[in-house]
């Protein structure tokens, strides 16, 4: 299963490959390595696409859970709430879910610029505000473009309803993903470690 907008576009160019692969071997030697030349030339970006665009299932774990896969880089409060700052790498899945059942109650997108997602000045980079009201409190997701993350794309709209460990929406190619929980949740996780979007419990 693969980032929605991007499995038909991936299947295509790993079909194409696999084509020509086919078709390669039907000729002789002479013939043959001008297509397997072409087919390395495109199997290589084709197998970056089925890793970065990759969405397996996932078992969805208790309490507060991770909206993101990657590693926890901060923890404070901000706000009035208990911030957990999650950096996902070009090699962590990019799609993102849901901490809890929640109503969307507004989503908001910022342009801004491309600093790298680990550091402070991320914080004012393009970014997409998610306000949750779930059954116990607000809770906030801010998915965090980065140098090389150029593109987020949401799957929901204002006013839906959505299930823990739905997915919400990606960030292609990676890049961050802050999660505000209220003051009163006891939190789960430290920095350093490393998380699993709907299945790491993040806090209870």
């Amino acid at each position: 299963m693969f980032a929605r907008d991007y499995g038909a576009m991936i299947m295509m160019v790993v079909g194409f490959v696999a084509g020509g692969f086919i078709l390669a071997i039907t000729y002789t030697w002479d013939m043959m390595w001008p297509w397997a030349l072409l087919c390395l030339v495109f199997f290589i970006p084709s197998l970056c696409l089925l890793i970065f665009f990759r969405d397996p299932p996932r078992r969805i774990g208790e309490g507060y859970v991770s909206p993101a896969d990657g590693k926890v880089i901060i923890i404070d409060r901000k706000g009035g709430f208990q911030r957990v700052c999650i950096f996902m790498s070009p090699l962590n899945v990019h799609v993102n879910r849901a901490p809890c059942d929640a109503h969307v109650m507004d989503m908001q997108y910022h342009e801004g610029t491309f600093a790298i997602a680990s550091d402070k000045e991320a914080e004012e980079n393009e970014r997409m505000h998610w306000y949750l009201k779930g059954a116990k409190g607000k809770v906030e997701v801010v998915q965090i473009a980065g140098m090389v993350a150029r593109r987020i794309v949401p799957y929901l709209e204002v006013g839906a309803e959505v299930k823990k460990g739905d997915r919400i929406g990606h960030i292609a190619f990676g890049s961050r993903v802050d999660l505000y929980l209220p003051k009163r949740v006891r939190l789960e996780v430290s920095v350093g470690q490393r998380v699993k979007a709907g299945s790491t419990t993040i806090g209870r």
